[in-house]
């Protein structure tokens, strides 16, 4: 009997250990699949005290388990946590379907309903409970918070003392980097690979120089001097480039936009000091220049001014680079150089149809220089000499195609056929046997000296004249030679550097001012050429130097017979280029209008007013299409992209869910003076305006009180009331500020404007995504109170959440508000 009643003492506790054990599993079971479904990870569901504390009083509390009682137990618990999350109705829908009444749940738990007639307000809950988020969004997530960094000290005392004390210390190691900084030549050369580069770099400097004799020669005659100030300059600008430069493939020398600026202010000049400017090619002057101690002819003169010019705009170019200002060029944007260029191009055709006529005419500068050229070529038509007419038109006729056929087959082409040198030798030949300067009357070259002339310091007495004129030709020299450095660089992997490339172009003219030399800069045609046939270093500019320098010493001479107008027709071909971008206009216009229309603007106004006037007319408008690009900038609402976090536009996608009583605002520029009103006007417009809504509620406190009898203290308080719970549309607005890069002092104040409206009429504004600086510029605006810092949130998505939670606590605490009973 005994052991009988052992075993089933024994059975009965097998039971409970099983029950108990069974129970234990359950739990387990229920932590992972509420985990994986409604939280971020199992450790943030089991390490939430709240839910610990819970779990620990059930097991306290609960009587000795009976069968199928195990699970009962838990079943209640989690409900007891989802109820905490439904709506009053939806509560007692739940607890009718699953029988759930006060005797069945744990005691001390007050989310329950009570007995009919009882009606109890819900629980405040914390905000930062993370149950708050509810199960059923299985994206909500809880607030982020970030750390800033600790703020370096900005002493601008200090900071300068430092700077200075770097830049002072002295080494030998800080010696070599900096002679080898400033001479790349030192780095590089040493490690030259002579098998792997020489052929390249000799076959690509020799047919540059080549090109560059012709070119040189014609560009002098649009700087308004003689051919062989052209020759020096290509000479020296090869050299110095080739020991300062760090681009490896760019080719420099005379450009002919700089060298049409130079011609002006030399004919400028010329004028200013009594010189004849329509003779031009003659080598005597009416006037004799009062230079102190010597006479000095119209040729002589013309040099010294473009020598000064050159020296100045050298200086500048040094003083950029010193002064690391190469962000000026930041502001010649790429439309607004190729329209420069282009109507650039124009200027140089008009005052080269004067040699292919071959008319004696002045050389036209200022405002309206092109159309006045053209007047004076068609008032003169009538003496267009003829031997200089069919030269032109022969010369035309062979250098277009020949040009074309280079350009379509230069994959196939191992080296550009080199037609200028061929058309100049061919017309030197003809000129000369046929004597036809001494039959026709035709104008040549002239002579051309060997060698080199002494050197010259510039005038300094012309600087103050034109200082002004050398800052449009230092800045469009620099922005093109270091546009292009950096385009091939990347084109061929390796890196130049902005503030070097400075001082090597700023040095290219500064030495060669002092030997009769004008503006060099790098040149696009001719740096195609250098990559295309085989260039790898630097090198290759001594190869080209080389070239010229044969020509200088020795070939020189024989260019006496040389016909102006073949050298004139070589200097259109050269414009062909520039001229052809007409057709890249329709493919422009699909992709920037506002490209297009600078493009247009600066063109026209380099080619019908001037060349300075353009450039600056150019930046000038560029920066106000900057302007007007943020003055009304592009504004709309968002929407959230179906399984994901991402908002966007509804106006630009499909398919974008609008979240119910939130309107989500992005306005895609800063927020500042220019556009302040804007921004509030737009916003007004696509969400609702607040002051009106606030006026219309008072006009309408203001009816009622007229009509109604009772006194006017009772019907304020009836009419306050009844605003104050008027609905709305949506109950919170989040501003995207991921696109507004920066606030001013006039934009704080409109977001503070927009905030005290809408909260006027119990609409919260929430700021999302602002970067750093709105950040920085908001707490420094005191733009949030000390209990509205929680305001402004990392993410979108975060805001909306926030806003969706606080709107449901509020419906959930509203005073008075719907009673909720048993059906």
């Amino acid at each position: 009997m005994g052991e009988v009643k052992f075993f089933e003492s024994n059975v009965v506790l097998c039971k409970e250990l099983f029950n108990y054990f069974t129970m234990v599993l359950q739990t387990i079971a229920v932590c992972v699949f509420f985990s994986l479904i409604h939280f971020p990870s199992l450790h943030s569901f089991i390490s939430d005290p709240d839910f610990r504390a819970q779990l620990v009083g059930y097991f306290k509390r609960a009587p000795p388990l009976k069968k199928n009682q195990s699970s009962s137990l838990f079943q209640g618990l989690l409900q007891d946590r989802r109820l905490k999350h439904l709506s009053p109705e939806m509560s007692l829908k739940n607890e009718d379907q699953n029988d759930l009444s006060p005797k069945d749940s744990v005691k001390g738990n007050d989310q329950y309903r009570a007995p009919s007639g009882i009606h109890l307000e819900p629980e405040e809950e914390s905000r930062n409970d993370f149950w708050q988020f509810e199960p059923s969004n299985l994206f909500r997530h809880p607030r982020i918070h970030l750390e800033p960094q600790e703020k370096s000290d900005n002493n601008f005392k200090k900071f300068v003392i430092k700077k200075l004390e770097k830049s002072c210390q002295c080494s030998s190691t800080k010696a070599k980097n900096t002679i080898f900084g400033f001479l790349p030549v030192l780095q590089w050369l040493p490690k030259y690979d002579l098998k792997k580069n020489i052929l390249g770099d000799v076959m690509s400097g020799l047919i540059v120089g080549i090109l560059l004799v012709p070119q040189s020669i014609a560009y002098s005659l649009l700087a308004g001097q003689e051919p062989i100030y052209g020759l020096y300059t290509s000479f020296f600008a090869s050299l110095i480039y080739f020991i300062l430069g760090t681009s490896r493939h760019i080719s420099v020398g005379i450009f002919g936009i700089l060298c049409l600026m130079i011609g002006e202010v030399v004919d400028r000049e010329l004028y200013i000091a009594g010189y004849d400017t329509v003779h031009a090619a003659s080598n005597e002057s009416s006037l004799v220049n009062q230079i102190p101690d010597k006479t000095c002819d119209r040729s002589c003169y013309a040099i010294i001014v473009g020598s000064t010019v050159t020296f100045v705009a050298g200086v500048y170019q040094v003083a950029m680079g010193f002064f690391q200002v190469g962000f000026v060029s930041v502001y010649l944007s790429d439309a607004l150089l190729g329209g420069f260029v282009t109507g650039a191009s124009f200027t140089i055709l008009t005052s080269q149809v004067k040699y292919l006529l071959g008319l004696s005419l002045p050389r036209s500068a200022g405002v309206g220089s092109l159309i006045t050229t053209w007047i004076h070529v068609f008032r003169n038509i009538r003496k267009t000499n003829i031997c200089d007419l069919i030269t032109s038109l022969l010369c035309l006729l062979v250098l277009l195609p020949t040009k074309e056929l280079n350009e379509r087959f230069k994959s196939k082409l191992k080296a550009p056929i080199p037609v200028e040198l061929f058309v100049i030798v061919a017309a030197t030949l003809a000129s000369h046997f046929g004597k036809l300067n001494e039959k026709y009357g035709t104008s040549i070259a002239g002579h051309i000296p060997t060698g080199f002339m002494p050197p010259k310091a510039p005038d300094w007495n012309l600087i103050p004249r034109v200082a002004v004129d050398a800052i449009a030709i230092a800045i469009i020299g620099f922005a093109i030679t270091v546009s292009l450095s950096e385009m091939f660089a990347k084109k061929h992997g390796y890196t130049v550097k902005a503030n070097q490339e400075m001082y090597a172009i700023g040095f290219c003219n500064i030495i060669p001012s002092f030997f009769h030399c004008f503006t060099t800069s790098a040149a696009l045609a001719k740096t195609l050429v250098k990559e295309s046939t085989g260039c790898q270093t630097q090198v290759s500019g001594v190869m080209t130097a080389l070239v010229l320098l044969l020509v200088l010493l020795v070939i020189a001479p024989l260019f006496f017979s040389l016909q102006k107008s073949v050298l004139g027709v070589i200097t259109i071909v050269n414009l062909r280029g520039a001229l052809c971008k007409f057709k890249d206009l329709p493919q422009m216009w699909r992709i920037s209008r506002m490209d297009t229309v600078i493009w247009f603007v600066t063109m026209l106004c380099s080619a019908l007013i001037s060349t300075e006037i353009g450039l600056l007319t150019g930046v000038c408008f560029s920066m106000f299409c900057v302007i007007l690009r943020t003055q009304k900038p592009k504004a709309s609402l968002l929407g959230l992209v179906e399984d994901s976090e991402v908002f966007e536009s509804m106006s630009a996608y499909k398919n974008l869910q609008a979240k119910s009583g939130i309107k989500i605002f992005r306005f895609v520029a800063p927020l500042y003076y220019v556009n302040k009103e804007y921004f509030k006007s737009v916003l007004y417009k696509k969400t609702l305006n607040p002051v009106l809504v606030k006026a219309a509620q008072r006009k309408a406190a203001k009816r009622k009180i007229k009509r109604e009898t009772v006194t006017p203290s009772g019907i304020q308080d009836e009419v306050s009331v009844q605003l104050s719970h008027d609905p709305l549309e949506f109950h919170t607005i989040v501003i995207d500020c991921s696109a507004i890069q920066f606030l001013d002092t006039a934009g704080i104040h409109t977001l503070k404007e927009v905030h005290r409206d809408y909260e006027a009429i119990g609409i919260q504004v929430l700021l999302a995504q602002c970067n750093p600086s709105v950040r920085d510029s908001l707490a420094r605006g005191e733009y949030c109170k000390k209990d509205e810092e929680n305001l402004l949130f990392y993410s979108v998505y975060e805001a909306m959440t926030f806003a969706e939670d606080s709107q449901n606590q509020k419906e959930r605490h509203i005073p008075n508000g719907p009673n909720f009973s048993s059906d």
